[in-house]
């Protein structure tokens, strides 16, 4: 495909690339039962795992809030070379598997590069489809999930082999993401840098009555959400083992229930539209909390029916996060629109790291108990927004979700 003809597609090459790039995100958790088995990693082991990219990601972010990095050089550079990296560093894991400490730290430096790619694509969306940024928005999340559910199908589309083959599959797609981003090139109409991002900008958005109520309403979504996706393939296979299914099954129905959240994503920002951001959000946001409150107290029910509302919480737990940055780009202060998200941002991540201990930690204890745990995100989520009121406006572009 040439220049020209990648530039008329160039939203459909960056959400294709972002799908690619993120699949670094969950590649050790798509074979976490393979690691299980041949290398005795506990659920905590995998937990921490995770938790190591969510703290490279959260210092990723803050770095290039705060050095401004994202705006003196090319965002399809930053892209293709953190896609590069990221790829050579996941790959980098099949050796050092073995030895817990060195692989912890590669999962934090894999979260590092993805802080380059998540985010860079917001941008590269803005220099391209500048009066569809709202609509780009929902894709780009849906292709964050799907990125996120790709190690299950790769896993599961690979079974019987060795379960480096699916981390190296990832490898490979992270690479193909660089590629596409840097042959596409960033857009025309990037709008101009306001300087140096201020880590203190940033948080001072929150005295605004407005934007913290969105924000408090996407920190207790983001508390629910990574720890759901990590517990995903936990809560399979118990409905696996008790229909006497082969566990096959396993990589193939996690990747199904999370995948389902691209349809939650796109079919939100079609509601949006109509209905507005806030509804969806809220809408959401008490679907996948009400989730939470019962799903334990349905213990008994057959697996069949737990299955199935795995898949609904698949597809309504990640519904909200465009909505809510479209909300927060429409009521963060507009001289520092691109530093006040990029905090929301860093904040959002950070709360996912004890929501995944907690949940990762106490699993062989409580069962399906601990999802209790997540509960406060959607509690304290719709509480914070209940001072929110708002109409299906149009917000304004969003630099990051």
């Amino acid at each position: 495909m040439n220049a020209t003809s990648l530039q008329r597609h160039a939203l459909s090459v960056i959400v294709l690339a972002q799908l690619c790039g993120t699949s670094l995100w969950f590649s050790v958790n798509g074979v976490g039962l393979s690691l299980s088995r041949d290398l005795g990693f506990s659920e905590v082991d995998l937990g921490r795992l995770t938790l190591a990219v969510q703290a490279g990601f959260i210092s990723g972010t803050l770095f290039i809030a705060t050095t401004g990095l994202a705006d003196r050089f090319r965002a399809s550079r930053i892209f293709a070379v953190s896609c590069l990296a990221g790829a050579l560093v996941n790959a980098a894991f099949v050796l050092v598997a073995a030895q817990f400490p060195l692989a912890l730290l590669l999962r934090f430096v894999t979260g590092l590069c993805l802080a380059g790619i998540y985010p860079l694509g917001m941008k590269l969306v803005i220099g391209w489809t500048p009066k569809h940024t709202g609509a780009a928005l929902s894709w780009l999340v849906g292709m964050l999930t799907l990125g996120t559910a790709l190690p299950h199908l790769l896993r599961g589309s690979t079974l019987g082999m060795p379960w480096e083959w699916p981390l190296m599959g990832a490898s490979l797609l992270a690479l193909l993401g660089g590629a596409m981003v840097l042959r596409l090139g960033d857009g025309p109409h990037l709008p101009p840098s306001a300087g140096k991002a201020r880590l203190a900008e940033g948080l001072a958005a929150l005295r605004v009555k407005h934007f913290r109520a969105v924000a408090g309403g996407y920190f207790g979504h983001c508390w629910e959400l990574y720890a759901f996706w990590m517990l995903t393939p936990f809560l399979v296979m118990r409905e696996v083992e008790r229909l006497v299914a082969s566990t096959d099954l396993v990589a193939w129905l996690s990747f199904g229930i999370i995948a389902l959240g691209l349809a939650g994503c796109v079919g939100g920002g079609a509601v949006s539209r109509h209905l507005g951001s806030l509804w969806v959000a809220r809408w959401a946001l008490t679907a996948s909390g009400m989730l939470c409150l019962a799903y334990p107290l349905l213990a008994w029910a057959p697996p069949g029916m737990l299955l199935a509302l795995l898949f609904f919480w698949g597809l309504t737990v990640i519904a909200d996060s465009p909505q809510f940055s479209a909300l927060a780009a429409a009521t963060a202060p507009r001289e520092r629109v691109g530093s006040t998200l990029a905090v929301m941002n860093a904040i959002g991540f950070a709360l996912t790291i004890p929501a995944i201990s907690l949940t990762t930690t106490l699993w062989s204890l409580q069962g399906l108990w601990v999802l209790w745990w997540l509960l406060p995100g959607p509690i304290l989520g719709l509480w914070a927004l209940r001072g929110v009121s708002g109409s299906p406006e149009q917000p304004a572009p969003a630099r990051q979700a």
